[in-house]
């Protein structure tokens, strides 16, 4: 009998990548989301997921979970108490699931979790590794980190092997976010104010490469209870990576020669500091933990992935 692996969030950006992986790998793949719209065989409906979300009848005949879902992406927060709807969605509900798991027989649960629980800048500093501590700034990645230790807790007291992956920016073909916003920008031909950031360094990953690590993670032996940080393997600065994506699109970016101080200070004016930080500031990780560990290799480099993102992109979504 083939090794069940559960995905849940597997109608979102990467949790649908991973089911096509795992199908496409002969891994028998059971997906659960929110709300089952298409009534799928292999679907279970989950609703919200918190504290009190039943997993069981979901979890039965499961030997590895694949944690994708999670709140993020929040472009407008109507929410009074943000980092308390972070903590019941990302920590409360992913701990919950972590236990029913551990009572149902699950042997493996690999968690999504993201680079900002490390911090948001590695200016003035070495990139990212694995043997840093951790200095979350934002309450997205506050509650990453506090459903990582809970989970590290859950492991030691069941002998669920947990595996935690950290990426920095995933991008890919209907990537929502920065990268989306990006790839309207250019291809609407707007001017962008960011010719001068040219000297920052930031790390990505292809939703190719994650969801690879992400499928070897659920076999490899050495990757039980470990973490590892995630990215292409190429640094570029934000100049960089918008004329590479202007290659991929055959259209040249608008790069405008604003000051990156003037940027910041427009930014925070327009209580956009957070995105000015993501697109000025350098933000490096050190993956070689999944290489050497794991033998890992990221499949594409980061020209390949971008090529494929923006064309399945631009085929797939209006701009």
């Amino acid at each position: 009998m083939k090794k069940l692996v559960a995905v849940t969030g597997a109608s979102g950006f990467i949790g649908s990548t991973v089911v096509r992986a795992c199908e496409k790998r002969g891994v028998a793949v059971r997906s659960l989301v929110r709300r089952d719209t298409a009534g799928g065989a292999n679907s279970f409906e989950i609703g919200d997921i918190d504290s009190d979300t039943n997993w069981q009848n979901a979890l039965e005949g499961v030997e590895c979970i694949v944690h994708c879902a999670g709140r993020a992406h929040v472009l407008i927060e109507r929410n009074s108490d943000p980092l308390a709807e972070f903590r019941r969605i990302n920590r409360d509900g992913t701990l919950n699931l972590a236990e029913q798991a551990a009572t149902t027989g699950v042997k493996r649960l690999i968690f999504l979790s993201s680079i900002g629980v490390m911090g948001s800048t590695t200016d003035g500093r070495a990139p990212f590794s694995e043997s840093d501590t951790p200095q979350p700034m934002m309450d997205y990645a506050i509650s990453k980190l506090e459903a990582e230790r809970g989970l590290q807790e859950i492991a030691t007291r069941t002998g669920l092997e947990v595996v935690i992956l950290r990426p920095p920016m995933v991008y890919g073909p209907g990537a929502p976010g920065n990268f989306a916003r990006l790839v309207r920008a250019l291809v609407k031909g707007w001017p962008l104010p960011l010719g001068s950031v040219s000297s920052n360094r930031r790390s990505y990953i292809g939703i190719q490469n994650l969801v690879d690590l992400i499928v070897t993670c659920i076999e490899h032996p050495a990757a039980a209870s470990q973490t590892f940080l995630a990215c292409d393997g190429e640094d570029v600065s934000t100049v960089d990576l918008l004329r590479r994506m202007g290659v991929a699109l055959k259209k040249s970016p608008r790069l405008l020669p604003f000051p990156v101080s003037l940027i910041k200070v427009g930014a925070g004016v327009l209580g956009k500091a957070t995105l000015a930080q993501s697109l000025c500031a350098s933000l490096q990780v050190d993956g070689d933990k999944a290489r050497q560990m794991l033998g890992w290799e990221p499949p594409l480099d980061l020209n390949e992935g971008l090529r494929l993102a923006v064309e399945e992109y631009l085929s797939e979504t209006p701009v």
